[in-house]
Order: structure tokens, then C-alpha cells, then sequence
């Protein structure tokens, strides 16, 4: 394998982790909002929610901030380093990025991470996590 195809391979599991937190993100709130409704006890795991809490939170401040995603800046500078600064290198990569990449006004990206932070924050009060006991859960 060549220092190049190394630099790509790492890319691409970056943004295979990327698109992980993203779905993370998305379908934790998602899940928040049904499994209220539907009174599922594991959406009350302290480990979920408090992750889920600081995830978002993160997304939320760097777009109010117009802070890049470090791993997005992370991916684009293995990307450079393999010589391939656009998303042509690898399948899963170019697919991967036409599922988390797109074009919109940061105003778009704003209100919609401030919508989803918000809708985290008011499911903690709502439904709220369960404390840790003793083994750590």
C-alpha cells in the first residue's frame, strides 16, 4: 500500500466514523421523541443520553460559531495528503459524502442544529435519563 492510498483509506474511515455521529445525532433525537411516546425504557440510559447531550450541544456551538467540524477538516487533509482533494477517490467515500455533504446557507444548518439541540434539551427535562447505579450504566 502506498503512503497515498494509507492517506485515502484513513479519509474514508473518518468519514465513515463522521456519518456514524451524524446518524448518531439524528436518529438519537428521533429516537428521544418515539420512544417517549412509546415509554422505551433504553432511551432513559445515562450513557445514551448524556452522549447524545454533548454531541449535539458540539454540533450546535461550532455552527453558531462557523467552526468546521474537526473531522471534516481532519478527512479533507488526509484527502490532500493522498493528492485526492476531491471526492473521487474510494466507493464508499464518494457515497458517503453525497449523504452527509450538501449545499444550503449556513442560516439552514443553524436553525436546523439549534432545532435539534433544542428538542434534545427540552426530551432531558421531558424524559429524563435514568441515574447511574453502581456497575457504571
Amino acid at each position: 500500500m502506498t503512503p497515498e492510498q494509507g492517506y485515502a483509506l484513513a479519509a474514508d474511515a473518518i468519514l465513515v466514523l463522521h456519518t456514524l455521529v451524524v446518524l448518531f445525532v439524528a436518529g438519537g433525537v428521533f429516537a428521544l421523541l418515539i420512544g417517549g411516546l412509546r415509554r422505551w425504557h433504553w432511551i432513559r440510559n445515562p450513557c445514551f443520553r448524556y452522549l447524545h447531550l454533548f454531541c449535539i450541544g458540539v454540533v450546535a456551538l461550532q455552527a453558531w460559531l462557523g467552526v468546521v467540524c474537526p473531522l471534516t477538516q481532519w478527512e479533507m487533509a488526509l484527502r490532500s495528503r493522498a493528492g485526492d482533494a476531491v471526492y473521487s477517490g474510494s466507493f464508499i467515500g464518494h457515497w458517503l459524502d453525497k449523504i452527509l455533504y450538501y449545499n444550503a446557507p449556513a442560516w439552514v444548518f443553524i436553525a436546523l442544529y439549534t432545532l435539534v439541540a433544542a428538542t434534545t434539551v427540552v426530551a432531558w427535562w421531558h424524559l429524563p435519563p435514568r441515574p447511574f447505579n453502581r456497575s457504571g450504566e
